[in-house]
């Protein structure tokens, strides 16, 4: 994968988390202190951050919002 494709993966997997969020009318704060972490660390799991910590919330993520990954 591209770098360009990897950058278009993570702004198409923000977008879903975004839409998401909007149509449980919940913001990321509260989707945060539903799982327990700051509101800091869950944007940038969002965004794409590559630490352990950042996969872990965002498969989280994913799983509470229903998202599914592709590629």
């Amino acid at each position: 994968m591209s770098e360009q494709q990897v950058v278009d993966y993570f702004h198409q997997l923000g977008r879903a988390t975004k839409v998401a969020l909007l149509e449980r009318g919940m913001t990321q704060k509260e989707l945060a202190k539903l799982l327990g972490v700051n509101a800091q660390q869950l944007n940038r799991s969002i965004k794409g951050g590559m630490t352990p910590k950042d996969i872990e919330i965002r498969k989280k993520v994913h799983q509470v919002l229903n998202i599914k990954e592709e590629g």
